[in-house]
């Protein structure tokens, strides 16, 4: 690809690589030793001689600045997430991974489970876990998660970003997944049956599901090995949501998605359906995408890495599930990476809403991991 790439060997290259692409695994295969329950033996077998449990941390946090010409928009300074990761190895292939974020309200803090799931890895072509995870549609929901440092821009698109309707982005129960045998084209899948969204839309179903139908996902991905950096990827996901009303809907999601993360470029865009079928046997269907384009400069100024995305959410007249309207939203920034784990993120956004419309806003983020 045209352009400089940065050295593969930086620290913050092996830094990213190893959130984004292997965190989980990585952790698992260190340990420190604990006192007891070791058994006896030489000094050297005791050290390469793995403990359980082993646990680790990782923690993110931002602080942010906002202004808006939005009436009914938050401006000023907030102290955004504080966000713990957490490994911790309990056998030779089984793994837990924890994920809790600390959110501000009006009222104080809101502290939320955001992923919690044990994994057994049988090889690569085959791990189960079982727990509450980031639902795998689409690309941005997986690849990056709380910890804001992760991704390029302040914010997620709003068709996945925590909170929304749009899509559930939490999936309580179980998953499969693993490599494909495919050569170059560097297959892999992924599949997982759980509770479908609670009654609040925007929540996963954490104390059971509300009908006997479970929801259910199946993911197909592609990392081919002679293109790197680059991943493509189709999802489909089937529920019944039901409400207290007594109305069901069948909801179908189906989701494609293009990445390419080598920051020399990096471009995402992803595109997901929604359709939603009432008893009467009526459709209402709704899409939304985005693009977003990102480039690291070279040289001496490679801490600078402006960026621009486009987002579009298109929703059917007379949708009976969701109350969301339709939306364009333009953005672009300036991320300036001004220590090796602290980076400072300036960014303009313009939006045109259904109801609403026009509202331009500048934020300005300062991001960091610990």
């Amino acid at each position: 690809m045209p352009g400089h790439v940065p050295p593969k060997n930086t620290a913050m290259t092996r830094f990213m690589r190893m959130l984004c692409t292997g965190f989980v695994a990585s952790a698992c295969l260190s340990g420190s030793a604990l006192a007891e329950g070791i058994p006896s033996g030489t000094a050297d077998e005791t050290a390469a001689r793995p403990t359980y449990p082993s646990l680790q941390f990782r923690g993110f946090t931002d602080f942010d600045y906002t202004t808006s010409d939005e009436p009914s928009g938050t401006t000023g300074f907030d102290l955004g997430q504080v966000v713990l990761h957490m490994v911790s190895p309990l056998a030779r292939k089984v793994n837990y991974f924890g994920e809790v974020s600390v959110t501000p309200r009006n009222t104080g803090y809101g502290i939320e489970v955001e992923r919690s799931f044990v994994r057994y890895d049988h090889n690569d072509f085959f791990k189960v876990s079982v727990g509450r995870f980031h639902t795998q549609i689409g690309y941005w929901n997986t690849a990056f998660h709380h910890g804001l440092w992760l991704q390029t821009t302040v914010g997620r698109p709003d068709q996945i970003r925590f909170g929304t309707t749009f899509v559930p982005v939490h999936f309580v129960g179980a998953q499969v997944e693993g490599k494909i045998p495919s050569g170059d084209a560097g297959l892999g899948y992924s599949a997982a049956v759980g509770n479908g969204r609670s009654e609040i839309l925007s929540r996963a179903g954490d104390n059971g599901d509300l009908n006997p139908n479970r929801a259910w996902i199946a993911q197909l991905m592609a990392r081919p090995t002679h293109l790197y950096g680059l991943e493509v990827g189709s999802s489909v996901y089937h529920d019944v949501l039901s409400n207290s009303s007594g109305l069901e809907f069948k909801e179908w999601i189906v989701s494609g998605y293009g990445a390419l993360t080598r920051e020399t470029p990096e471009l995402i865009g992803e595109v997901i359906l929604v359709r939603h079928e009432d008893m009467a046997g009526v459709d209402f269907d709704s899409y939304s995408f985005y693009v977003q384009g990102a480039y690291r400069l070279p040289g001496a100024a490679s801490m600078f890495k402006p960026y621009a995305r486009y987002e579009q959410m298109d929703i059917a007249d007379a949708e009976p599930v969701f109350t969301l309207s339709d939306e364009q939203v333009v953005i672009g920034g300036l991320r300036m990476d001004v220590a090796e784990l602290v980076a400072i993120k300036v960014e303009y956004r313009n939006q045109l809403r259904t109801g609403p419309g026009r509202s331009n806003t500048l934020l300005v983020q300062t991001s960091l991991t610990f």
